[in-house]
């Protein structure tokens, strides 16, 4: 099922001239991986304390999206690219994308009116695609990251939700409607990273989780 993760390579190849350029100044994927966790809490508390006020607020919702995907694949591009991987990396790139995404959408509580039951169940549904793609090494089997609702598209969808609430042209239950059906694709996609996972070959293509994936 098509996944935004798709466009990764193409993504990947304009960041390159970036990231040769970070390397060079003595960046490394930790430090990028950190701070997208750091400046993603940072934007979360603003929105949420702020945006009741100034509704334009939610601007930095795509905004920051968008600057963190790109900060999400400079980290992988370093570790790899440059052998700056390592189990700590490994532990941070997961740990830290978790936090960050539950932060960022519990942020949607600013939204007046929200019932809390669809952002939560989101927010643990997400959580849980992650988890179901981690658990392929332990199987034998990669790290999944299948559609239709891995990470870039939940960051899309954040930041799309973002948009409308800006422009005032969505409220409450709207925004719970677009959190149900989001929701609902986390689910598929927990069911069918876990049936990749099984079917897969692990003699055939066994492999470790890289930093920056996903």
């Amino acid at each position: 099922m098509a996944s935004i993760y798709a466009l990764k390579g193409r993504f990947q190849g304009l960041l390159r001239p970036l990231v040769r350029r970070l390397y060079a100044l003595g960046v490394t994927a930790n430090q990028v991986t950190t701070a997208a966790a750091v400046v993603s809490l940072g934007v979360a508390g603003l929105v949420y304390w702020a945006a009741p006020a100034r509704p334009w607020l939610f601007a930095l919702l795509p905004l920051w999206m968008f600057a963190r995907m790109a900060m999400n694949a400079i980290d992988g591009m370093l570790a790899r690219e440059f052998g700056q991987q390592s189990r700590l990396g490994a532990y941070l790139n997961e740990l830290c994308d978790v936090v960050s995404d539950s932060a960022l959408y519990l942020a949607l509580f600013a939204v007046a009116g929200l019932h809390p039951a669809p952002l939560l169940a989101f927010v643990l549904l997400a959580a849980l695609t992650e988890y179901a793609g981690v658990l392929g090494p332990m199987i034998g089997a990669p790290r999944r990251y299948d559609g239709p609702m891995g990470k870039s598209d939940r960051a899309f969808v954040i930041g799309l939700l973002g948009v409308l609430l800006a422009l005032g042209w969505i409220g409450a239950r709207g925004t719970e409607l677009m959190l149900i059906v989001a929701g609902l694709l986390c689910v598929l996609t927990v069911v069918r990273r876990v049936r990749a996972g099984l079917r897969h070959d692990a003699a055939q293509d066994a492999v470790v989780p890289q930093q920056g994936e996903g």
